[in-house]
């Protein structure tokens, strides 16, 4: 049994500088907690879901859009539905601000450029050093055999 919680605040998010998300565009939802709480866990709902659809945001480009989308594809449904949960505190106000957090943080973190993975050579002196090692090692299970028979 949860809640809709729609809240207007006309509170704007700054995810990068030129990214601020509205307090509108987010739906909150409460639900029962399975954290802390004491004799209020089974009566009071202070979990906090966040919502946040990104796919008919107005605040995120095309591009940016598919790299959110890309990077944190565990966190959204088929609908493009980014889904963020707080049940860390004993209030609600505590986990919505908790929830927001976390929010940003990952919203930033899927914006954030990723450098480029240049391919490394293996030097050719490590290379000689392995195989040099290796022929050793043969010779060496070679004489091993030898001692055998």
């Amino acid at each position: 049994m949860s809640k809709y919680i729609v809240v207007s605040l006309n509170k704007m998010l700054k995810i990068t500088d030129k990214i601020i998300i509205q307090d509108c565009d987010l739906t909150f939802t409460a639900s029962r907690s399975s954290g802390p709480g004491g004799q209020n866990v089974n009566k009071v709902s202070t979990r906090i879901t966040v919502l946040l659809d990104v796919n008919n945001s107005i605040c995120f480009s095309d591009k940016q859009k598919m790299q959110i989308l890309e990077r944190l594809a565990t966190r959204t449904n088929k609908n493009g539905v980014l889904r963020v949960v707080s049940q860390r505190y004993r209030t609600q106000k505590a986990n919505r601000e908790a929830a927001i957090e976390r929010l940003v943080e990952l919203l930033r973190n899927a914006l954030k450029k990723q450098p480029v993975r240049r391919k490394t050579k293996v030097p050719g002196r490590i290379k000689r050093h392995r195989l040099e090692e290796k022929k050793r090692r043969s010779i060496l299970k070679i004489e091993r055999k030898k001692c055998e028979e």
